[in-house]
C-alpha cells in the first residue's frame, strides 16, 4: 500500500505541505493517496481507523508499510525521510 496524506480543505498547514506532496512524488515516484477529512465522513473515519488518537488533526501522514506516522507540518527532508522508510 502507498503513502497517505489526510488533510483539510482549507487547512493553512496542509496547503503549505501540498508543494511538499507534489515535489516528494515526482523526485522519488512514491504513490501517495491524499484524502479530504474535513468534508468527507468516509474519509475521516479512515483517518480515525489509521490515526488511532496519536494525531487527531491535519495535515497527517501514515505510511502503510512501516506504521510510522507524521503529525502536522514538516520539511521536505523529514517527509522524504519517512516516506523512504520500508
Amino acid at each position: 500500500m502507498p503513502l497517505l496524506e489526510f488533510y483539510g480543505r482549507e487547512c493553512p498547514h496542509c496547503t503549505r505541505m501540498k508543494p511538499l506532496i507534489e515535489r516528494l512524488k515526482k523526485e522519488t515516484g512514491v504513490a501517495v493517496e491524499s484524502y479530504e477529512v474535513w468534508h468527507d465522513d468516509v474519509n475521516q473515519q479512515r483517518m480515525q481507523d489509521y490515526d488511532k488518537g496519536i494525531c487527531g488533526g491535519v495535515p497527517f501522514f501514515f505510511n502503510t508499510e512501516t506504521g510510522e506516522s507524521i503529525c502536522g507540518e514538516v520539511s521536505y527532508e523529514e517527509l522524504k525521510k519517512w516516506a523512504a522508510k520500508k
